[in-house]
């Protein structure tokens, strides 16, 4: 029996402790830089296992776990994050979240199980492989400047060869996995605008400076980035996604705030899109008499699926014996971000999608909503499909 084989016997064996240990962490979600139980409960896992385990990587709450085989030989990276959202679930699962306002609602607490798993199985096995996997236990993807960031810059990952990913999507089939070549997911920054006028009465407007009318000329100019200063070849995106102005109508208020998100395909329009916003503030402030003060906030970058490895794993996949997979899709570039295109930007690899529609539902609930849910068949596909390719690398280069 080859080494994939007995990977694979062991991973359904345990498939229904991987489905436990998701419903766990369902229950029990918390949010971005405050997963300090999610962290314990992930290094109590591997307490008494022979592994390394790093925690509180740069203070946070972020688990690197070493996992040596029988020699030496590359190091491979298998990333899993583990935060939730701000979000109040609304699905009918009797595990649902126990803390009110807080969803598992992009699939984390799969990703952490089906890695998880992987991870004591790959461990129980070491004697028969070559080189180093290290599980990188991510906390924080949700909220800037994410829990890659850190991790990346600790230094940890720095003998990585290559590095791999896997996320769960409900608008794909279970058992289709995705790949994408390239650039494959945008980069994104965020931003918060303050603009400062000077209220008064709204049957005197001539004795005010009005911020929102001001404002209101903001959220019509700022399209015209996309349309009139970016390559039209490019995919770019600007999104005003909140004005807040609250008052009385009769009240013109002193100031009002927007707030708003932006991504970009192509990394080399990250800047130029803040420049652009700029100068339609200077603009603002001219005519309008108004102050503007710009909060930007650059976050992840694109991710950058490197080709070579994306065919090397794709052509892993198409040979896989498993039988958990019924089809690889070449899936379009999502204007959606990750953090994982941190770990892209210093190390070649590739993050894979993996289908996770639940069984006889024709639309699903996509991520971050709040009836979001996935089909478990899928965290023992993603277990499968992320340990063959690490074995497979380590293995065949």
């Amino acid at each position: 029996m080859s080494i994939t084989e007995k990977l694979f016997s062991r991973l359904e064996e345990k498939e229904g402790r991987m489905i436990e240990i998701r419903r766990y962490l369902h229950e029990n979600p918390e949010l971005s830089f405050k997963e300090e139980k999610t962290a314990q409960y992930i290094a109590d896992f591997y307490k008494d296992k022979d592994v390394k385990v790093t925690t509180g990587i740069e203070g946070e709450n972020g688990i690197v776990v070493e996992i040596n085989g029988r020699n030496p030989g590359r190091t491979i990276g298998l990333r899993a994050d583990f935060d939730a959202l701000p979000i109040t679930e609304e699905t009918d699962v009797p595990f649902k979240s126990k803390n009110d306002g807080v969803m598992h609602a992009c699939g984390h607490d799969g990703h952490t199980a089906y890695l998880l798993t992987l991870g004591e199985t790959l461990i129980e096995l070491k004697d028969e492989w070559d080189g180093t996997i290290k599980l990188i236990h991510q906390h924080a993807e949700e909220v800037p400047p994410g829990g890659a960031k850190s991790i990346v810059a600790s230094g940890i990952l720095d003998d990585l060869d290559e590095v791999y990913g896997i996320h769960l999507f409900p608008m794909y089939e279970t058992g289709e996995v995705g790949l994408v070549e390239g650039n494959a997911m945008a980069g994104r920054s965020n931003f918060n605008l303050h603009i400062q006028g000077s209220g008064g009465h709204g049957a005197m407007p001539e004795t005010t400076i009005d911020p929102i009318v001001a404002g209101s000329h903001f959220v019509t100019q700022v399209q015209s980035i996309v349309s009139r200063r970016m390559n039209p070849k490019h995919t770019t995106v600007v999104s005003v996604t909140a004005f807040e102005a609250p008052g009385g109508q009769n009240v013109i208020q002193d100031k009002v705030t927007l707030r708003g998100t932006v991504r970009y395909m192509e990394e080399e329009n990250k800047v130029p899109i803040h420049d652009e916003m700029v100068k339609i503030l200077n603009g603002l402030e001219t005519a309008f008499g108004v102050t503007c003060e710009l909060d930007y906030i650059y976050d992840s970058p694109v991710l950058y699926n490197d080709p070579e490895k994306t065919q090397a794993a794709e052509d892993i996949l198409k040979n896989s014996k498993g039988g958990h997979i019924s089809n690889i899709a070449h899936h379009d570039p999502s204007s959606g971000s990750e953090d994982f295109s941190y770990y892209l930007q210093k190390t070649p690899g590739t993050f894979i999608n993996v289908g996770a529609k639940p069984d006889g539902v024709e639309n699903a609930y996509i991520n971050h909503h709040p009836k979001f849910d996935i089909n478990e068949k899928s965290l023992l596909i993603s277990a499968k499909v992320l340990g063959e390719v690490a074995l497979s690398r380590l293995e065949n280069e």
